[in-house]
């Protein structure tokens, strides 16, 4: 699964929520659900902006984690 580390990189730059949302052009509820890893899909679009926002690379922010229901439904 794909895991966003928005805090992380949130903290580093230390930006909050609001200020975030309002560069990235996005409403604070949207960049909440991104924040809290509830979001089933982010926009190109919407990555690049956070990215540019925080000075940041997508990989900065995007972390694979290997799942384990994955590995057992391939078993």
């Amino acid at each position: 699964m794909i895991v966003i580390n928005l805090d992380v990189m949130m903290a580093k730059r230390k930006i909050g929520l609001t200020e975030l949302a309002g560069k990235v052009g996005i409403t604070l509820a949207n960049l909440s659900i991104l924040k809290n890893n509830k979001a089933k899909a982010v926009r190109l679009e919407t990555l690049d902006a956070i990215c540019k926002a925080l000075d940041c690379q997508p990989g900065d922010i995007l972390e694979y984690i290997e799942d384990d229901t994955e590995e057992n439904a391939e078993s």
